[in-house]
């Protein structure tokens, strides 16, 4: 049931920058904010490597757009393309999915040491559907601002 509440949310970001130009993807359509739908892609590429590569899976890997660990870098989506952002994000899912799977159980656990506490997959499925959920809010009022498309 996890699995298919996050991959339903994944599938919804997704559809909300189909058919949309580079340019549009790079929209802050929803001023003052300065979000885009390219920057939530981006953002959930480093969101899915943070909790399964990272925290589940222990990789010691650096974010994929801040060598400093800044995770605000990955929002600036002004000079990205859709086929960057939409080949990381996709390349991260696949990772994380490959985990999910080959885990032993959702008990199984990582460090999360932003929290300074050990969670387990179930925990991080339940967050991811969280961020995508929240973010997919987000998603549906840029659509709307940039051609008025709505519905998921």
């Amino acid at each position: 049931m996890l699995r298919t509440f996050l991959d339903f949310h994944r599938a919804t970001l997704a559809m909300k920058c189909d058919g949309l130009s580079d340019e549009d993807l790079r929209r802050a359509s929803s001023p003052p904010s300065t979000l885009t739908l390219l920057g939530l892609v981006k953002h959930m590429a480093e969101v899915e490597r943070t909790w399964f590569r990272r925290v589940i899976n222990a990789e010691d890997i650096p974010l994929r757009w801040s060598a400093e660990g800044d995770f605000q870098a990955a929002y600036d989506a002004s000079t990205s393309t859709r086929a960057e952002a939409f080949e990381a994000w996709q390349a991260e899912v696949e990772q994380s999915r490959k985990i999910e799977e080959a885990a032993e159980s959702l008990d199984v656990t990582g460090h999360q040491a932003r929290w300074g506490e050990d969670v387990s997959l179930r925990l991080v499925m339940l967050h991811m559907i969280h961020e995508y959920a929240r973010h997919n809010g987000h998603a549906d009022f840029l659509r709307e601002a940039i051609d008025g498309v709505t519905g998921a």
